[in-house]
């Protein structure tokens, strides 16, 4: 156990340091504001403050973390060796700047609860982020800041028993259309010929009739095979499924279909299950909560975990929703345009609300790359698409960190926009579950 003695104890302080020492580093925190408890302590310790109090390992503190609110802040870029930071410290500092504050910035996702731009689907875009302007977007700066601050307590206390975590890899599958062309209802059938004849795209006619009249099997379904690898190479897999009503923006197969029903249930004894909450449950409680109880009802269990459909979440409600709906996980933090660490972390947090500053039970696992990021953002081929996911996957396996992938059923299908990236998915596992 390592005592941290500091001015104030907020829950700020608690929360960031919990999770930098005790889940990235694996080393256990207590606190004091009493300086005679702290010069008194014979294990390892430090001073969070403005001035140190001896010769301890002191980390000059910022303001940020004995505030409440949102505030426009300042941010002035430095260096640490090599690795971008923010909040500099003094020469006393053990750390050139404030880890804790600067950590509790981004994992917090501050930011996004300033004035900002938005995307067309109102989203938080990467381009508006301090990580992408500043080039760190692909890096996960706190668990790297973590392993340098570990170095540096080594060197300070070199007889406390450390522990090291292990590297982790989970991919994670949404099921926006689970069958191309199959069980649509027949406005939607009749509709899809039609277009197509306008279109002359005469080989998706024939595709649509070949795979409605059962002579071909829906490219879309590759459920067997993700299974079949998820087994070959013992890949923990999350299925979320996208169960709401049918709109514009949410074009999956109607649960009232017993089929869709039954693949639901399939997936369940192979893998996990998740909700993924449709376009418009951004800020619609109510909606969100028709869909949970959909699944449920499906799959006759509490449904725990979530994705937001084109990860579309406002900070702090759409995730106040989600707990107030007993969701105790959340795997939306991510980018649509680009790859890397949304909240600049590979390790699982809980979710800080700034509004009423407290932490919440809701866990948030962040991913660092989508498919349709690669294929249709990025427009990287499936070889220089496998070049990223290897990048991404060494920066987390270097800080033992949590490598997620986000892919859909339908990107396996080897169809259209899709060709050549069922092998890249196999090929992600195979590099991703490496130890």
């Amino acid at each position: 156990m390592i005592l941290i003695y500091t001015h104030k104890i907020k829950p700020r302080v608690r929360y960031i340091f919990k999770h930098i020492f005790t889940r990235i580093l694996q080393i256990p925190v207590d606190f004091t504001v009493t300086v005679e408890e702290f010069v008194a302590h014979n294990g390892p310790k430090m001073s969070y403050t403005k001035v140190p109090l001896g010769a301890e390992f002191f980390v000059k503190s910022h303001d940020l973390l004995f505030e409440q609110g949102v505030n426009n802040l300042e941010i002035i870029m430095n260096q640490w060796d090599e690795v971008s930071c923010f909040f500099s410290t003094g020469a006393k500092s053990a750390i050139p700047f404030d880890i804790f504050a600067a950590s509790f910035y981004l994992i917090t996702r501050y930011e996004e609860y300033l004035p900002q731009v938005k995307d067309q689907h109102n989203r938080f875009t990467a381009a508006e982020s301090l990580a992408y302007k500043h080039n760190f977007l692909e890096k996960p700066v706190i668990d790297i800041w973590a392993y340098k601050l570990l170095d540096a307590l080594k060197e300070k206390f070199p007889d406390y028993p450390y522990k090291s975590r292990k590297y982790s890899f989970i991919s994670t599958i949404d099921v926006d259309n689970a069958y191309a062309y199959k069980y649509k209802n027949f406005v939607r059938t009749v509709g899809g010929f039609l277009n197509d004849l306008y279109q002359l795209q005469i080989v998706n006619i024939w595709n649509r009739f070949s795979i409605v009249f059962r002579i071909k099997k829906d490219p879309y379904y590759t459920f067997d095979k993700i299974i079949d690898l998820k087994k070959k190479y013992n890949v923990k897999t999350i299925f979320f499924f996208l169960v709401g009503d049918y709109t514009t923006y949410d074009t999956n197969i109607s649960t009232a279909k017993n089929k869709i029903k039954l693949l639901i249930k399939d997936m369940v004894d192979y893998a996990r299950v998740g909700l993924h909450p449709s376009y418009f449950t951004m800020n619609d409680a109510q909606l969100l909560k028709k869909e949970k109880q959909r699944l449920e009802a499906i799959v006759n269990m509490p449904v725990t975990q979530s994705r937001q459909h084109y990860l579309r979440f406002t900070l702090p409600e759409t995730y106040q929703n989600l707990i107030d709906l007993e969701i105790m996980e959340d795997y939306s933090m991510g980018y649509a345009g680009q790859v890397g660490f949304r909240a600049s972390t590979c390790t699982p947090f809980y979710f800080y609300n700034l509004d009423f500053e407290i932490q919440t039970p809701l866990k948030i696992f962040p991913f660092a790359l989508m498919d349709t990021t690669l294929n249709d953002y990025l427009n990287l081929t499936p070889k220089q698409s496998l070049g990223k996911i290897r990048d991404l996957k060494n920066q987390v396996k270097q800080v033992n960190g949590t490598f997620i992938t986000l892919f859909h059923n339908e990107s396996l299908s080897n169809y259209q926009r899709w060709k050549g990236w069922q092998r890249l998915y196999e090929s992600m596992l195979k590099i991703a579950s490496a130890e």
